[in-house]
């Protein structure tokens, strides 16, 4: 297993659905501030936008969390690994500080029914899974924000917000206790997002002005839990709770909001509105990032705690949470999508793995083209940095660093004795340096003991391969006239004779590899000797056939269709 290892590399994708919403009445403000230089899709425009923040060097970030009330799925995972890729690369390689804050939502509906339905409170039950869903998200090495901040710690800030709003104009109570914010009262800017135009929220609430009006406060139901309001007993509606959070810690300017598709209407759709009828100000949030949904294989239905078809963070990272590094929301989630994400990690692995050993003078090599290296490394990293800087474009960012790999399998061309040819040893030092740096940037512990276990049951199984063919080759080397193809089929030892003399260069060459073989244990994992399994290790074939890049391929495969 690769517990904890690999990891979604896809940050590309994070914005990736592109024909999301439709037009809307409002136009988008570029922001006032320092631009950064990089590039990052908007939804609020469906375009690539330059990313210009407020402060330079900072930039403020909300993220929509939890609602605590089941475990998290793997679809969860996918949208807060991207995510975190993306700040992760604004941090590390851009030198902008995140100030990231995530709201758990641990009031609600759902919350609510499971607790009636397990007889356990709800607040009980919220705590229950927002701990084990920061669990999960360490297991996924995901990096926690600033702060999580919970609904029922912000009740009175809430209340306040929605007291804001109404006094602006833009919300009203009804005699059951309720509040609804107003639609009408914003005109054609309700719908930056998505423009639903006179969709009905939901159709029966007569109180309601509007069907698209949306619930601010909610009147106390008996055995629901409740708080004081001005409006009598009741509990916040779902969305004024990221609206108020937010605008309590970042103020009436947010840089960067994030979270899921499906959250884009009516939960973000609604944030907006309340920020800038509360705020009285034309743009609230000035980036929305989405990232699309995950499909089981077979099923058009997106991954969901309601539609009950999901796999739990909890099973996944029993088995290679970090594979889904390598799965795009544009495909669906199979074994066959993960087999070849593995591979692929593999090949990164295995490069890496044969470098050290050719530093440490145990493989011996032609002689190295330096300089050509020297020049492929730098171009890589220029490579590198122009992707990430194009909306995090990962997969061209990892085409750099894949063929980075192939120039280094490609002079890694093993030898059987040194002709006296110079070594060298620092390029791929430097080469292992930036690789390692990289993979740390995504969150991809390359050096992590648990994928070295997966890595390394593979390379038992290479092993006793190579024993097995050893012992049928020895077995037929001995064997005499007319038994040696019975022999060689079943492996049985035949009667001591002295071997036919044209076969005495097997024998040799079984002893030479048995001899190699012992040494293929080192410091206690099992690896093979780079002098002894060269470094096609690399060459992985993958699910559709292709093979990645090494020596004994013709050329370097595109990665597009893998991400």
């Amino acid at each position: 297993m690769c517990d904890l290892k690999l990891r979604l590399l896809n940050a590309a994708s994070l914005v990736s659905t592109r024909a999301v919403c439709s037009e809307s009445g409002s136009k988008w403000i570029k922001p006032a501030g320092r631009d950064t230089g990089l590039k990052t899709y908007n939804s609020l425009t469906r375009q690539k936008e330059p990313l210009v923040l407020a402060k330079e060097g900072v930039a403020t970030w909300y993220s929509c969390g939890p609602t605590v009330y089941d475990h998290a799925h793997l679809g969860h995972a996918c949208s807060y690994v991207r995510f975190d890729i993306l700040q992760r690369i604004l941090t590390r390689l851009f030198g902008i500080n995140v100030t990231h804050v995530m709201v758990i939502t641990d009031i609600d509906d759902k919350i609510i029914q499971r607790g009636l339905e397990e007889n356990v409170s709800p607040f009980v039950l919220a705590r229950m899974y927002e701990e084990e869903f920061k669990r999960d998200m360490m297991a996924l090495k995901v990096l926690p924000p600033a702060v999580y901040m919970r609904v029922t710690e912000n009740i009175p800030q809430i209340v306040a917000f929605i007291e804001g709003i109404i006094s602006n104009g833009h919300a009203y109570a009804t005699g059951q206790g309720d509040v609804y914010f107003d639609t009408r009262s914003i005109g054609s800017r309700y719908g930056k997002l998505v423009n639903f135009g006179d969709a009905a929220e939901a159709p029966g609430v007569k109180e309601k002005r509007d069907p698209r009006d949306f619930a601010l406060w909610k009147a106390s139901k008996p055995q629901e839990p409740y708080w004081m309001s001005p409006w009598g007993r009741g509990r916040p509606g779902w969305h004024i709770e990221c609206s108020t959070i937010a605008s309590s810690v970042f103020g009436s300017q947010l840089d960067i909001h994030s979270g899921g598709l499906d959250l884009a209407f009516p939960h973000h759709e609604n944030e907006i509105a309340q920020c800038e009828a509360y705020h009285k100000c034309d743009q609230w949030g000035n980036y929305f990032l989405h990232s699309g949904h995950l499909h089981l294989k077979g099923s058009s239905e997106k991954m969901s705690k309601s539609l009950k078809n999901y796999i739990t963070i909890k099973f996944f990272s029993k088995n290679a949470p970090r594979l889904i590094a390598f799965v795009s929301p544009a495909i669906d989630y199979s074994d066959a999508s993960m087999n070849e994400a593995r591979s692929t990690l593999s090949a990164i692995s295995a490069f890496i793995h044969n470098a050290q050993g050719y530093m440490q003078g145990q493989l011996l090599c032609q002689t190295i083209q330096e300089s050509f290296l020297w020049e492929r490394l730098s171009a890589a990293q220029a490579s590198v940095l122009s992707a990430l800087a194009d909306d995090f474009d990962t997969p061209k960012a990892m085409d750099a660093i894949m063929s980075l790999i192939y120039h280094g399998n490609c002079q890694l061309q093993p030898v059987t004795k040194s002709n006296g040819t110079s070594r060298s040893p620092a390029v791929f030092g430097a080469m292992l340096t930036y690789i390692r740096d990289i993979m740390d940037v995504l969150g991809v512990d390359l050096l992590d003991r648990k994928f070295h276990d997966d890595l390394s049951g593979v390379l038992h199984n290479v092993v006793e391969q190579l024993v097995r063919f050893r012992s049928e080759v020895r077995n037929f080397a001995l064997s005499v006239e007319g038994q040696a193809t019975q022999d060689l089929q079943n492996s049985v030892q035949p009667p001591r004779k002295k071997p036919h003399p044209d076969r005495v260069p097997l024998l040799k060459a079984c002893d030479a590899l048995r001899k190699d073989l012992k040494g293929c244990y080192i410091g206690g994992e099992n690896y093979v000797e780079p002098f002894l399994m060269g470094h096609y290790l690399g060459c992985w074939p993958s699910s559709t056939g292709v093979c990645y890049p090494c020596t004994k391929c013709s050329g370097i495969r595109g990665f597009s269709g893998l991400f």
